[in-house]
């Protein structure tokens, strides 16, 4: 399986703190990656360097390449917007726009330039079929999508990143606001997703990286200490480090 993301050498500063140190790794396409460790060690401040989230932090300095598809996304002439239509993003709580269901979904198609009635009635079911929403909703599209349930609201937060047909889709803590059932219903979404899209999710939850993830690393005060095939890495970790906080040694 080929690499679609590669980062070698990643270094992040908010202005003097050293957020990120000299990470190096790949990410496979059409796979699922989860970044694990303890509350502020760096693994939320890498996925937002995947899209260029942390652009808008004053202060924020990055060394090192991020490619995607082989292009260094850092480089001069980077058109962000495209990159963002690339790389789609679901946050920790759900954060539908207060507008319908249907506008909801098509807000990122509109935005680039689809217009037509009937074409964005396909994309708008379509997104909502890949996230496992439509036949919940499909009678109540221009109902405001606050009337959704927690679980529901993220969900057509994925819809809406898929609307725009991204390669990635990057999900950080996306079931740590929900009930079990609705967290369930995610981690089976993610599965089926993983055949069509390239998923990197940060997640506080190690049972939950045991469960979706291919590979996961593990990060500690912004480093990577060790990047695995999951079933490896849960199993028979390389470092002392991993073991003590997969283990509840400390985290």
């Amino acid at each position: 399986m080929s690499a679609i993301i590669e980062l070698e050498r990643l270094n992040l500063y908010y202005s003097e703190y050293h957020a990120l140190k000299n990470v190096s790794m790949d990410i496979r396409e059409r796979s699922i990656t989860a970044l694990i460790g303890p509350s502020g060690c760096g693994k939320s401040t890498l996925l937002r360097t995947l899209n260029r989230m942390n652009d808008t932090i004053k202060g924020v300095r990055i060394t090192g390449r991020v490619r995607l598809n082989g292009r260094d996304i850092y480089e001069p002439g980077v058109c962000v917007e495209q990159l963002r239509k690339n790389v789609g993003m679901v946050f920790q709580q759900p954060n539908p726009f207060p507008k319908s269901i249907y506008d909801n979904v098509a807000y990122g198609p509109r935005i680039h330039g689809v217009k037509k009635k009937s074409d964005l009635d396909e994309i708008v079911e379509n997104s909502l079929r890949a996230a496992a929403l439509w036949d919940e909703v499909k009678d109540h599209l221009k109902k405001s999508a606050y009337g959704l349930s927690g679980g529901q609201q993220q969900r057509l937060c994925i819809a809406r990143a898929l609307a725009v047909n991204p390669q990635i889709l990057l999900m950080d803590e996306p079931t740590s606001a929900l009930d079990p059932i609705s967290t369930l219903k995610i981690e089976e979404l993610i599965q089926e997703l993983k055949a069509r899209y390239t998923i990197v999710i940060v997640t506080h939850n190690m049972q939950q990286a045991a469960r979706v993830s291919d590979r996961t690393a593990f990060f500690l005060n912004g480093e990577m200490v060790e990047y695995a095939e999951t079933p490896k890495l849960f199993s028979n970790p390389q470092d002392r480090r991993t073991e003590d906080y997969i283990t509840g040694r400390f985290g």
